[in-house]
């Protein structure tokens, strides 16, 4: 089974990083720039399985996208992964208090992040 995975983050690099490193196994990738794509891709694909959230994206950072899919009943249990280069202690607090699954800071190692997407992803199915 295919889970379908929206990567968020504001450096296109990286968004292709995840998305080739996702894509070497049973994972579709669709990849936004900034938070609010992040939000109408949710709208779009009601098959998102999980969600790469970038804590700082223009429009609506990671933070403020997980709160409001938290507030809709459509999300409030989708699988979602913070990924930041900050990455302090309050903002990890903050995140898991949101209801992230997950707090990563980059670099990542795209290995890692594989196997937490597909832990998460197989929870969740």
């Amino acid at each position: 089974m295919t889970a379908h995975v929206l990567v968020a983050d504001d450096e296109p690099h990286i968004g292709r990083i995840i998305q080739t490193k996702l894509e070497q196994g049973p994972f579709r990738v669709t990849l936004v720039g900034d938070g609010p794509g992040a939000l109408a891709a949710l709208e779009e694909y009601p098959d998102i399985g999980l969600v790469l959230l970038d804590l700082m994206m223009p429009g609506l950072t990671g933070l403020e996208v997980l709160a409001r899919m938290r507030a809709d009943a459509r999300w409030k249990t989708l699988p979602c992964v913070i990924l930041t280069a900050a990455g302090h202690d309050q903002q990890r607090a903050e995140a898991l208090a949101l209801g992230a699954n997950d707090f990563m800071t980059k670099p990542f190692s795209p290995k890692r992040l594989y196997a937490r997407v597909a832990e998460l992803t197989a929870a969740a199915a």
